[in-house]
């Protein structure tokens, strides 16, 4: 699964992509912070702030809930503000 890092987020975690093997274990957004975060520190400290993180499925915007199984991206970014 291709994992995407937008805006603080990449800057926190060091990285703008990755491509990781997801456990089948893993079934929500949620799961894949918890996931994300026991691999990678830095990903972690990118990650903690659940209350304001902002997800992608698919290009589809979705609550940390969603279901994430037989998903090709997921994206994480922060709130996002328009003008």
């Amino acid at each position: 699964m291709k994992i995407l890092y937008f805006a603080r987020i990449r800057q926190i975690a060091g990285r703008s992509s990755e491509d990781v093997e997801v456990p089948a274990a893993v079934i929500t957004v949620a799961d894949l912070i918890d996931h994300l975060s026991a691999r990678d520190e830095a990903v972690a400290a990118a990650l903690a702030e659940r209350r304001t993180l902002r997800a992608a499925v698919d290009q589809n915007h979705v609550a940390l809930d969603a279901v994430i199984t037989g998903a090709r991206e997921v994206a994480f970014f922060p709130p996002v503000t328009g003008g």
